[in-house]
């Protein structure tokens, strides 16, 4: 192997409902015995997944899997009305750490089914969110993720209204959005488009150097929606060899020449640095930007209020002044370095 250079796309990696949803569930690891339970994976990456199973995380895919009176964290995806109220009856103590991005849309959903609306939806097949956000009005939703599938839509007699999976690829979704509006006649869309601005900006970032690499390396696991649009995207603007890699020892052995980097929005900094460090540039990475991300999803809100009666007691026990104290800016802390700190941690290696 012998790369020149890596071209490192920005905006790349952790978006802000992964940073929330990754530090929500390192705050339950800390707090509560094991097992803490999850109801699907917490975010679609493999190495953070096997990093809390190896701190006494349990994954179900049902919450009837959760023995009653354990805690229980719901993953960053959305959960179905009926998963949400089971684990609340279920759980000693239940974390909702959907994206609210993905929130807004179940929104969207109820308020247009309960206005009489037909809500064509497009979504991947079998995705968490795609199945959280279909189980808000099921009798009022329609699922498609192509142009064909909205051709075999029926003639609705209802108004239409039309929302999307936040982790779609824009060209994806553009082509079958305009299908449903010229299929479909005064298609209602919400102000504000349901695709994620992460990973909109992912794919502006990753456009720009497309064409400069001989390569391009796509970090990220198979089952995230928003990985795979960026592996998808990378061929369709020119890049003739494309990897998607789970981990640094999936890159080729044989890339040379310029090297593109990115990862999707659930694949943590460490694979990153990881990966850069195998490709080995002999003349150095450069950053290609074409934005600033600054956005900040706060913790879920009991969660908020746990974190705040666990430092007002520890200060309480140790006599301090819960007037001069220190508290804890959880905008400060980068959940690429709450993942460091889980790794090393005693309870990991116990």
């Amino acid at each position: 192997m012998t790369v020149e250079r890596v071209l490192l796309a920005q905006p790349r990696g952790f978006c802000a409902g992964v940073e929330m949803a990754i530090k929500a569930l390192a705050w339950m690891v800390r707090t509560f015995e094991p097992p803490v339970y999850c109801y699907h994976e917490i975010v679609h990456n493999k190495l953070i997944v096997d990093r809390f199973q190896q701190l006494g995380v349990v994954f179900v895919d049902n919450i009837e899997q959760v023995p009653t009176g354990q805690p229980i964290m719901l993953s960053a995806h959305g959960s179905a009305p009926e998963v949400v109220a089971a684990a609340r009856a279920r759980g000693s103590y239940v974390v909702d750490s959907v994206c609210p991005l993905v929130t807004k849309v179940h929104h969207e959903v109820k308020v247009r089914a309960d206005k009489g609306y037909r809500i064509v939806y497009v979504g991947h097949e079998g995705h968490e969110e795609a199945v959280g956000t279909m189980a808000v009005a099921p009798e009022s939703i329609s699922r498609v993720e192509s142009v064909d599938e909205v051709k075999a839509l029926p003639a609705f007699e209802e108004p239409v209204a039309l929302l999307a999976q936040t982790t779609l690829s824009h060209r994806d979704w553009a082509g079958v959005a305009d299908a449903v509006t010229t299929r479909f006649d005064d298609v209602w869309t919400p102000g504000r488009s349901d695709l994620c601005f992460a990973t909109t900006n992912r794919q502006s970032a990753l456009m720009e150097l497309a064409q400069r690499c001989d390569a391009i390396v796509v970090i990220g696991s198979a089952n995230s929606s928003n990985t795979r649009a960026l592996e998808k995207l990378a061929g369709e603007e020119g890049c003739t060899r494309v990897y998607r890699v789970n981990a640094a020892d999936e890159v080729p052995a044989d890339l040379d020449g310029i090297v593109g980097v990115t990862a999707g929005a659930s694949a943590p900094e460490e694979l990153v640095d990881a990966v850069i460090a195998t490709l080995a540039p002999t003349e150095g990475v450069s950053i290609v930007s074409v934005t600033e991300e600054d956005e900040y999803f706060p913790p879920p809100r009991n969660l908020r209020e746990l974190q705040l009666g666990i430092e007002t007691a520890a200060t309480v026990m140790v006599g301090g002044s819960l007037l001069t104290r220190p508290t804890m800016d959880d905008r400060r802390i980068g959940a690429s370095d709450v993942l460091g700190a889980l790794a090393v941690t005693p309870a990991a290696t116990a």
